[in-house]
């Protein structure tokens, strides 16, 4: 087994880490599959409102790759169709039945997946509407199908507070998650690359024996992006495959059961979660109905699904999304600081640099807003960026080459190296929204190589 010590990142003290508790909540009268918030997706409809599915049945697919296909979550009546600006499909709403149904897809037992071929395995996965789960480096998309990777990765940690602990979502599932490592082998014709992090995953006893690298250090040495920079070996390796375990337990269900999967872990933390937890949720869940009885009251509080650096801000009224895998809770903080607060010491402020006592006697954990607590202000060279920079891609550098549309610099600073972490933005004193730019950048240029 290969060891591998991350030097840079960050460790994220940040109060409301979910408990290893497993609670499942009531069950959701309505689901919905979700768009707005899915990257390199130009959605195009294939139900209206009024219109009866099942679960599994198509209800959009990507326009310019037809392949990637989103079935619906539940058996019911398509109640509502919601856009967006510009007309851009956010969410198909699904009022489900008492009794629903469910799209029937051929089962793979063992011996069917040593004899399927590689190209019919895929297009199972497609069918079923899971292809998207798949993300190939560096920008992070589906991969086309008919492509077989380098290497493909499964991660089973997560170093952000807020998501799934492998010791709860693997609880009765380890022999699920051989299946699909199986299947991902079968697939790519490689065996994955099966990673953990130092303390988490790797405390498995079943585990242990299926990890392939232990990664230690801080946010984020789980990132496959970061294993490859480190281990990079030829250039084309950078497009790689990885899979979160999360994922992967869907996949193989999926194939296992011939039914589109309907229930995920995820994790419900941060610091407006009272009490923070794991929940096992019905896909495409009202995320009010997730939260209910589970927020601090007093404050307006902001919904960020996804990761708290990587995930996405969202309306409580919106749902569930495939590939989420947790539900953060911050505090807006809109509320103005005390008095004279700005000559405090501030033993409870979090910050990377040293202006606060904070720094010198640092806590378990700290509370977190939404608030910047400052201005957007120019780049004042500080280096914070790439102090913590997983892969050295000298963020502020990086950054004002894509000011100015010098691309190619960008890519000679190392724009596809980055994994969106996200450090960048949050240890910047001026504010400055780096990781929305740099993403924004990678975007661009991907759609240039169409």
């Amino acid at each position: 087994m290969d060891r591998l010590h991350a030097k840079n990142g960050f460790t994220l003290r940040i109060g409301g880490r979910p408990a290893a508790t497993l609670d499942t909540p009531a069950a959701p009268r309505r689901v919905a599959a979700v768009a707005g918030r899915l990257p390199f997706l130009k959605p195009r409809l294939a139900v209206k409102p009024g219109d009866r599915v099942k679960i599994g049945s198509l209800l959009f697919a990507d326009k310019r790759r037809p392949e990637l296909r989103f079935l619906s979550p539940g058996g019911g009546c398509v109640s509502a169709v919601n856009f967006g600006p510009r007309r851009r499909l956010q969410e198909v709403v699904i009022d489900l039945d008492e009794e629903e149904e469910a799209e029937e897809f051929p089962r793979l037992d063992e011996a069917d997946l040593q004899a399927i071929d590689p190209a019919e395995l895929g297009r199972r996965i497609v069918a079923g509407g899971l292809w998207s789960l798949i993300r190939e480096l560096p920008f992070r998309e589906p991969p086309a199908l008919d492509r077989r990777p380098p290497a493909v990765v499964v991660f089973l940690d997560n170093l952000e507070p807020f998501h799934p602990d492998p010791r709860v979502y693997l609880a009765g599932r380890l022999e699920r998650l051989r299946f699909g490592l199986r299947v991902l082998e079968r697939l790519t014709g490689r065996p994955p690359v099966v990673t953990a992090c130092a303390g988490g995953a790797e405390t498995i006893a079943e585990v242990a024996p299926l990890l392939s690298c232990v990664v230690a250090g801080r946010y984020p040495a789980h990132d496959p992006g970061v294993l490859l920079y480190r281990r990079l070996g030829r250039p084309e390796e950078r497009a790689a495959w990885m899979v979160a375990g999360p994922d992967l337990l869907l996949i193989a269900e999926f194939l296992q059961e011939g039914r589109h999967p309907t229930r995920r872990v995820i994790a419900l933390g941060g610091p407006g979660a009272s009490p923070p937890g794991h929940l096992e949720v019905r896909l495409g869940a009202p995320l009010a109905e997730l939260a209910a009885g589970r927020e601090v009251s007093g404050e307006p509080l902001r919904y960020v699904a996804g990761g708290v650096l990587t995930g996405t801000a969202a309306s409580a009224d919106s749902f569930l999304a495939l590939p989420e895998e947790a539900l953060t809770l911050l505090p807006e903080g809109a509320r103005p600081g005390g008095f004279l607060e700005w000559m405090l010491p501030g033993r409870r402020k979090p910050s990377y640099s040293r202006a606060f006592l904070s720094s010198w006697h640092p806590a378990a954990s700290y509370p977190m807003d939404c608030n910047r607590h400052g201005g957007i202000r120019a780049c004042i060279q500080c280096a914070f960026c790439a102090r913590v920079c997983p892969v050295d891609i000298l963020p502020q550098l990086t950054y004002k080459a894509v000011l100015a549309g010098e691309t190619e610099e960008a890519l000679a600073h190392g724009l596809l190296d980055c994994v969106e972490c996200g450090l960048c933005s949050l240890v910047c004193p001026s504010k400055i929204e780096l990781l929305q730019a740099l993403r924004q950048a990678k975007e661009a240029f991907r759609a240039e190589m169409d």
